[in-house]
């Protein structure tokens, strides 16, 4: 029988398939992004081409599987059926929080996916608040060599770890020892959040202290709040926790504000991401990867041929947005002007 941190892993699987886990009232903000229909596009839909590149490699389309889960039997499953189908796909792909690895060998095989998965680019995962807690540059660099990764991402969940039962809640000097981490890791070290956001102000702050790409896994998607309220067991909490169903930024809002602070830096949009039209809508305002979680959850339950087959349809969406607007590769797609913002033409400006 699973215990601890193994058994959360499992009740978050869970929930995030069969409960009422999105934030209420609350969007990603991309329903207020429209394109401009091209008559004309002047060019063959054979030609388009999904092409990009990550931490180094070549990408077949601009996707990300993101952090979802590991420590767990059926984390196995997801994490594997998952792993063949990024590199059937080209996709880039990331695991759940490691801790659980970093703390017992049970359920490794959750964790130890490069065999299944062995050009893709691979992100490995640990909460950044553990940093307090007897985690450090060693521990981050043991999980990267231990599961052969190119990268190791921090994620952010403040407002997770006030809801959740026993959560562990000393974020104080945090910034300092992710610096650290940046310093003494050889390998990238990015940031995300799990689906409240992270606004311009904070990525200017962690792009100075050294890490190398943001995601913003904002707003609009799934709801960690939500979900750790149909876990708790402390009535308090679970009272508290509604307060905070429309918690966050929008992952619009967040694209809008880290690409306006930072220019330059690789950027994931996450956070309710649901279509290959989300995705060309974040790439428009900056995005540079689009990040699909709970959205490739329940083909992974299933067989890599399932999470294929979503893969396939998501491209094909993105594909179609391109055709529908003459955009015949990513960097026009980037930079089109047939595109509305909450009623704004940029073909008027």
């Amino acid at each position: 029988m699973e215990k601890g941190i193994n058994q959360r892993k499992t009740e978050h699987i869970r929930l995030c398939l069969t409960g009422d886990v999105e934030g209420v009232n609350k969007s990603t903000g991309l329903e207020g992004i429209n394109f401009i229909h091209n008559a004309l596009p002047e060019i063959d839909f054979a030609d388009i081409s999904l092409d990009s590149n990550f931490l180094g490699k070549q990408l077949k389309a601009p996707f990300l599987v993101s952090s979802m889960t590991g420590g767990s039997e059926l984390a196995t499953t997801i994490n594997q059926n998952l792993a063949i189908a990024a590199e059937e796909k080209g996709w880039a792909l990331a695991i759940g929080s490691t801790r659980a690895f970093l703390e017992s060998d049970q359920h490794k095989d959750s964790f130890l996916i490069r065999n299944q998965a062995p050009t893709a680019p691979l992100i490995v995962n640990i909460g950044a608040v553990q940093l307090n807690y007897g985690y450090g540059p060693e521990e981050c660099q043991r999980i990267i060599d231990k599961t052969n990764a190119d990268s190791i991402v921090l994620h952010l969940n403040s407002l997770q770890e006030a809801v959740q039962d026993g959560g562990d809640l000393n974020f104080k000097d945090l910034l300092p020892k992710i610096e650290q981490v940046c310093k003494q890791v050889n390998a990238p070290v990015g940031v995300k959040e799990v689906g409240f956001g992270i606004d311009g102000e904070v990525a200017r702050r962690l792009y100075d202290a050294g890490i190398s790409y943001i995601d913003v896994a904002g707003a609009g998607g799934t709801s960690w709040s939500q979900v750790e309220k149909l876990r708790s067991k402390d009535p308090l909490n679970k009272a508290a926790a509604e307060a905070f169903n429309s918690w966050g930024n929008p992952t619009k809002d967040c694209l809008v504000s880290v690409r306006g602070e930072l220019p330059e830096v690789p950027l994931i949009a996450s956070g309710g991401m649901k279509t290959g039209l989300d995705a060309a809508k974040a790439i428009t305002i900056g995005a540079d990867i689009v990040g699909f979680a709970r959205h490739l959850l329940k083909a992974a339950m299933e067989t890599p041929e399932d999470v294929i087959q979503t893969m396939e349809q998501l491209e094909l969406e993105l594909k179609m947005t391109m055709f529908g607007i003459g955009s015949v590769n990513l960097e026009e797609l980037k930079n089109t002007s047939r595109v509305t913002i909450m009623g704004q033409s940029l073909m008027d400006k």
